[in-house]
């Protein structure tokens, strides 16, 4: 009897466990960009010294919105109360498209800065990396809201989405500690990828935690895992090419 009711318990803190897993995983996402920026981005600003730059702050404070916003989101989820997260959803549609603008004008702007001090066409080769970051977070989560009544998928793409966005941060940290002292401008495209895949290890734990639970990851991370890392690989060859070059260039010539 006693190894009956012991094996229940067991069982029932497996299932409260799995139940929060998208939960911990969306709080790991939140703990990520908050420790990523936090030497560039909110120690300089909390010490008053971060330039006063309107779009940046606008841009970060969606950003780490948005964590914010999908922990809670995840939290909701997981305790059950599936009608309050659904009829907060038309927030994190506004949230996203909201990050989707943001990051492109941002990105552009970074453009023009790079241009200002002579070095356009470096400008040009990097801004492939934050606007087919922001193409590959708009495409997943359209088709997380696509899928919004199928929950396995659904709550994948999400997390997915939520992945994309982190190797911006553990780059900070590459940058603060790695890059060399009085470097300006944008940085060489191949130096994302190392970023990215730390960032990624993520993606990792949730394959894992797909294996133990269900026999196989599931097809949003083997297909979307392939993509988002086919897309980051495949940014240093396309941004040396002529054709990016003029397409971004392009751009950049609308905008000044």
């Amino acid at each position: 009897m006693t190894i009956f009711i012991d094996d229940q318990r067991t069982r029932a803190g497996a299932t409260s466990h799995a139940q929060y897993f998208y939960f911990y995983m969306a709080l790991s996402c939140v703990a990520v960009a908050f420790l990523g920026f936090a030497p560039t981005y909110f120690m300089p600003m909390a010490a008053g010294k971060f330039p006063p730059l309107p779009a940046v702050h606008f841009h970060g404070l969606l950003f780490f919105a948005w964590t914010l916003y999908f922990a809670f989101q995840s939290w909701l989820a997981a305790s059950g109360q599936v009608r309050r997260h659904r009829s907060m959803g038309l927030i994190g549609v506004s949230l996203a498209t909201a990050m989707t603008i943001s990051g492109f004008l941002v990105a552009v702007s970074a453009m023009k800065r790079s241009a200002a001090i002579g070095m356009t066409d470096e400008g040009i080769t990097f801004v492939i990396v934050p606007l087919s970051g922001m193409l590959f977070f708009a495409a997943v989560f359209t088709l997380a809201i696509a899928y919004v009544r199928e929950k396995e998928i659904h709550k994948r793409l999400m997390l997915l989405a939520g992945i994309s966005l982190l190797d911006a941060a553990v780059a900070r940290w590459f940058l603060t500690f790695l890059a060399p002292s009085g470097a300006i401008g944008p940085p060489p495209v191949f130096i994302t990828i190392p970023p990215a895949f730390v960032a990624y290890l993520l993606l990792v734990v949730a394959v894992v935690h797909d294996w133990r639970t269900r026999g196989r990851p599931h097809p949003v991370y083997v297909y979307g895992g392939i993509a988002l890392i086919a897309l980051k690989l495949l940014n240093w060859p396309i941004s040396t090419t002529a054709a990016w070059h003029s397409l971004a260039g392009g751009i950049l010539a609308m905008a000044q």
